[in-house]
């Protein structure tokens, strides 16, 4: 399995705490999409990209909130309801 589709889970699972929640972890992400244990390690890495990228700010050591990219984002009026059904590529923003 490539390594992207081995990170998308994570990625799809911070995006949507981030923005429904307000804050982002790495036990939080575990538990949104559904990892099995073992997968910290990818998911400080998924967090730790996101916040070189600014989608996530760090504000203790492994605990984010949403970074400028993705608050300007939020702006769009993106649907991020339903963003962990199917994976990323599967949203449906326009209702």
């Amino acid at each position: 399995m490539c390594r992207e589709m081995k990170r998308e889970p994570a990625w799809v699972a911070a995006i949507r705490l981030a923005l429904l929640e307000g804050h982002v972890d790495v036990e939080a992400v575990m538990e949104e999409a559904n990892l099995l244990a073992g997968r910290e390690r990818t998911v400080r890495d998924v967090l730790s990209t996101m916040n070189d990228r600014g989608l996530l700010m760090t504000v203790r050591d492994g605990e984010y909130l949403p970074g400028p990219v993705l608050v300007e984002s939020d702006r769009l009026d993106l649907d991020f309801d339903r963003a962990s059904d199917g994976g990323a590529h599967r949203w449906q923003s326009t209702g």
